[in-house]
């Protein structure tokens, strides 16, 4: 497999940035709610991007690193959908204003990526180091997995974690939004805005959600690149999704039973791996079993096509069976 030219590799970092601060902080700082002729257009525009970068990943390194990221891509996609049911929860418990939902958004989609990051420099660092940590990976994934199918039933409603709770004892807080701002004046005095527990909580939120997305990433591709590449171009135009999908989110009963099956089978690869390993000691006398057979990165792309496409194509179709029947 070659490798990306770093050439190419700090170009695409640039790219990144400039489209990550069009994105969020000059198209994401316009406080107004997107029309649904917007969000298609945008979200249009960075799946395209997705799949030409891609195509050039395919064009200068192969197709192996090329299918990895498509993977990769699609399934961080998937758990950020998932993950904007419960931004749709905080956004609703707080009731934040739709004007500024967009900028919101662009604050929390920054934090995640900077989590991510964070996680990712120490999963590399970890996995080059520690070949065992992959049996913690997909012990967690089987067990996230097991979760999504078993926490169907779960409340729906936000429960502030104690860190939020606590500080609304320390510090003064007004019940009502100033716009954008973290702090306002009232009767001469100073207070912090809802802002402030809006952005803390998204923030504590985005650090749960880097422990499932980091593992499952790592069970598809090792090259921190792609990883990487692969989280930022799943977070832009996150905020038109979330507007375009903020009604539907509800309805789309299936997807998390098709991320279970993802991330059950990541968690499966990712053990599968460290068992066909020889850098395991305690394996095999360090050998590994190399009779357990490699995933194939084309099998890993199939599955995650099947199991997100078909959880959503059912979704749709029992939305429609029931339009129907409230129609009868």
């Amino acid at each position: 497999m070659a490798e990306t030219p770093l050439a190419f590799e700090i170009i695409t970092f640039v790219v990144l940035a400039l489209f990550f601060i069009v994105d969020l902080f000059v198209i994401g700082r316009r406080p107004h709610v997107p029309s649904t002729k917007e969000c298609v257009q945008h979200i249009a525009f960075f799946v395209v991007m997705a799949l030409i970068f891609g195509g050039c990943i395919w064009f200068f390194a192969g197709s192996k690193p090329a299918i990895e990221f498509y993977s990769g891509w699609l399934t961080e996609y998937s758990l950020s959908i998932d993950n904007l049911f419960v931004f749709v929860i905080i956004m609703s418990n707080f009731a934040v204003p739709k004007q500024i939902q967009k900028y919101v958004l662009s604050i929390g989609i920054t934090i995640a990526l900077i989590f991510r990051g964070i996680f990712i420099l120490i999963g590399a660092a970890l996995i080059s180091r520690f070949t065992w940590v992959f049996f913690l990976f997909g012990a967690f994934l089987i067990y996230t997995a097991v979760k999504l199918v078993l926490g169907g039933d779960e409340d729906e409603e936000y429960h502030e974690n104690g860190i939020i709770r606590n500080l609304r004892k320390i510090i003064k807080i007004t019940d009502d939004y100033d716009g954008e701002k973290l702090r306002t004046t009232k009767n001469g005095v100073r207070y912090w805005t809802p802002m402030l527990i809006v952005f803390l909580t998204i923030g504590t939120t985005d650090v749960m959600f880097a422990f499932d997305s980091i593992p499952a990433i790592f069970g598809l591709t090792k090259d921190p690149f792609l990883v990487f590449t692969s989280n930022v171009f799943a977070l832009l135009g996150l905020q038109q999704l979330y507007f375009l999908l903020g009604a539907l989110l509800d309805k789309l009963v299936y997807l998390p039973a098709g991320l279970s099956v993802v991330l059950g089978f990541i968690g499966v690869k990712l053990i599968m791996e460290a068992l066909h390993g020889n850098t395991l000691p305690f394996i095999n006398g360090g050998e590994g079993v190399h009779w357990v057979p490699e995933v194939p990165t084309w099998l890993s792309l199939a599955v995650i096509v099947l199991a997100i496409g078909g959880a959503s194509v059912a979704s749709v179709i029992k939305m429609k069976s029931m339009e129907s029947a409230e129609k009868a």
